[in-house]
């Protein structure tokens, strides 16, 4: 299995650049381990002490499970991937069930940061993008999918995402063996990335 690591910051275009590469690989081939499944659970503290965390530093995530089952996987056994709402800041009861694939994407802004997980990625990736460009997206999706008004947006924006991707984000792209600049605009770089990829895959047929 090839597990390919995708990383940059919060809004700079990952999810689209996963997607392309989904449309080149059928459905049984790739699957997609996002970093926020692995959230760190905070039952233990009250909803209004949820929302304050800092979910743009590394500590929030538990690398430890992720490695864990990212090595399970390459080993050819299924795992119980978790469930993280943002509404609730916890892990749901519900799992989702992952197989085994011949490629693993790995996405989330802090995954080139925990060195651990570095280790065992094939293909480190890192999607650059002007920081006003991801801003705008950030505001988009945390309406839309998030439930919070713009100024709460821009509260968190200065905040913790701003000090955070220059203290952890961007520092981790010194990590990448491939740089997207422009984010999922740039067509050129993600089929560069298509092709490193298909070019391993047809290493592991011959």
């Amino acid at each position: 299995m090839l597990i390919v690591g995708i990383a940059g910051g919060t809004g700079s275009g990952k999810t689209t650049v996963v997607k392309k590469i989904k449309e080149v690989l059928t459905n049984d081939e790739v699957i997609v381990i996002p970093q926020d499944a692995y959230y760190k659970d905070n039952g233990h503290i009250t909803l209004e002490e949820r929302q304050k965390i800092n979910f743009d530093h590394p500590d929030s995530v538990e690398f430890p499970l992720l490695i864990e089952q990212l090595k399970l996987l390459k080993s050819g056994l299924s795992v119980e991937m978790p469930v993280y709402s943002y509404l609730t800041c916890l892990r749901s009861k519900e799992t989702i069930t992952v197989k085994p694939a011949r490629v693993a994407i790995v996405e989330g802004i802090l995954i080139l940061t925990d060195s651990g997980l570095r280790e065992i990625l094939d293909i480190k990736v890192f999607v650059d993008a002007d920081a006003d460009d991801r801003l705008g997206r950030v505001i988009t999706r945390d309406i839309e999918e998030r439930g919070r008004s713009v100024m709460k947006v821009l509260e968190r924006y200065h905040d913790t995402v701003k000090p955070s991707h220059l203290q952890f984000i961007e520092p981790s792209k010194r990590y990448a063996d491939v740089i997207i600049p422009g984010g999922g605009q740039n067509q050129v770089g993600i089929e560069v990335l298509i092709s490193i990829i298909e070019n391993h895959l047809l290493k592991e047929n011959n």
